[in-house]
């Protein structure tokens, strides 16, 4: 491809050779001869040091913020203040292929579940549609295909959204993490729509205060979809009058949710063991549904997205009829079944005492009868948060069972009684599968229990080996 056909509608299609490029990539040992090259920042370092290494394997141009001291003959050095935000550019004019329907979903939580529940939806339509995230690739309803992060880098993204668009698909909703947006990953992907769910403490040892947390979000709508999209967002959040002016200011139309969402508004919601009813009201229009998820957070994720399906498809009386139908994300609060006794079971990837309070709270409206608790604790990780999750689960459920988690080089035994001085009327049993099977066979009519601190994880690691294990299969297994 010529240069100046990569560097279409970016700020450097000016005045430069219009050479043949072979190939791209931030990755110098994939370098080959013709290729253009682009040192990115990845916020520990800007790439610069790979310059050599891709000259000496052939690359014919840089893409980088500065040229280097040192003179390169038969080297083009294009220099800008952001080379990853060109670099998406780049790829996008490289690739030349995207579905047509694209999504963005951001926020600090929800995020998985929201792009899950839009995917489920739009493939039941009768569409192809894809969805790209913490869960990895998932194809309409196929088994995932795994990423390293949320939200992969530029090259990943857009080779990703190539293939689809080859393989015929129109819709792909994306989970874009702050890091992502303002490393600007998803740089040059034509979202048509975007949403935002909330904001709340996170990933302070990268944006040091939740001032820079938030415009790191906020980029997505400001200078990473492109004017004339469609902003879903969280009326019932603190920056949402702000986010909404930043949205219109940049030439978007805004759909609000929420418990004061002006356009989708939960009006009343009635919880169940294997669910909850709500009431809301959708574009004008006052409707019950039912929705086979619980805690009201759910709720905001459902709501969220018939926000950004709806702007993506249309068809807003079939989206609705097809939320019954919803099942919840691997592994966060998804609920696998009712036992034959009436007790149903749930499985979380909640590991951390805020999560295990956050479930435990949200599931208690959901419980007629005895709130049950399945957990463990990760060794090798933070000792201090055992006794914790400990005392909170005692504090918040009726019946406690400590098992190993991830037990990884640590000795099980020891970690499970250090959850146990925090929760000394629990139930230890060190065997996951057989903690399970017991809390089950003890469930009556009307009790819940949530398995947590594994979601979707498919391997349990012990003593430097990884068993396959997966929290919903055993669960089946003995309904």
């Amino acid at each position: 491809m010529k240069l100046k056909q990569l560097l279409k509608n970016t700020s450097l299609d000016c005045s430069y050779p219009d050479l043949e490029i072979s190939g791209v990539t931030s990755d110098s040992r994939e370098v080959a001869p013709g290729f253009l090259f682009a040192t990115l920042d990845n916020g520990v370092t800007n790439g610069i040091q790979y310059i050599p290494q891709a000259i000496k394997a052939g690359a014919r141009v840089i893409l980088t913020q500065a040229e280097p001291e040192q003179i390169y003959d038969d080297v083009l050095f294009l220099t800008c203040p952001n080379p990853n935000k060109i670099f998406g550019l780049v790829l996008k004019n490289f690739y030349n292929a995207q579905p047509q329907f694209l999504a963005a979903i951001t926020g600090t939580n929800g995020k998985t579940s929201i792009a899950d529940f839009v995917r489920q939806m739009i493939f039941a339509l009768g569409y192809n549609a894809a969805s790209m995230g913490t869960l990895g690739l998932i194809k309409n309803n196929q088994a995932p295909l795994p990423f390293n992060n949320t939200t992969p880098g530029a090259m990943t993204i857009h080779h990703t959204l190539s293939d689809l668009k080859k393989e015929n698909f129109d819709y792909m909703i994306m989970e874009t993490s702050s890091h992502g947006i303002c490393q600007y990953r998803i740089s040059g992907v034509d979202f048509k729509v975007a949403g935002f769910t909330n904001l709340t403490q996170d990933h302070l040892d990268f944006h040091k205060t939740m001032q820079n947390y938030y415009e790191a979000k906020k980029l997505l709508f400001t200078k990473i979809m492109p004017q004339g999209g469609t902003a879903v967002l969280n009326a019932d959040i603190d920056v949402f009058e702000d986010l909404k002016n930043a949205c219109l200011q940049a030439g978007h139309s805004v759909i609000s949710y929420g418990h004061i969402g002006r356009d989708i508004q939960v009006l009343e919601e009635r919880p169940l063991n294997n669910g909850q009813n709500i009431r809301l009201k959708f574009f004008g229009k006052e409707s019950e549904v039912f929705i086979p998820l619980a805690g009201d957070f759910q709720v905001m994720n459902i709501l969220c997205a018939l926000g950004i399906a709806s702007a993506l498809i249309g068809k807003k009386e079939e989206l609705l009829s097809l939320v019954p139908h919803i099942h919840g994300a691997k592994g966060r609060l998804q609920y696998i079944g009712t036992t034959a006794a009436g007790g149903a079971v749930y499985v979380d990837y909640a590991h951390t005492p805020d999560a295990i309070e956050n479930i435990l709270t949200a599931m208690r409206p959901h419980t007629q009868n005895k709130l049950h608790i399945l957990f463990g604790c990760g060794g090798d990780r933070d000792k201090t948060k055992r006794p914790i999750m400990g005392k909170i689960a005692q504090s918040l459920a009726d019946f406690v069972y400590v098992t190993d988690d991830n037990p990884r080089t640590e000795v099980p035994e020891i970690i499970r009684q250090e959850i146990m001085s925090g929760c000394p009327d629990a139930l230890n049993i060190g065997d996951r599968e057989k903690a399970i099977a017991l809390a089950m066979e003890r469930l009556k009519a009307g009790d819940v229990l949530l398995v947590a601190g594994k979601g979707h994880e498919t391997g349990q690691y012990i003593n430097g080996q990884v068993l396959p294990f997966n929290d919903e299969d055993v669960v089946k297994k003995y309904l």
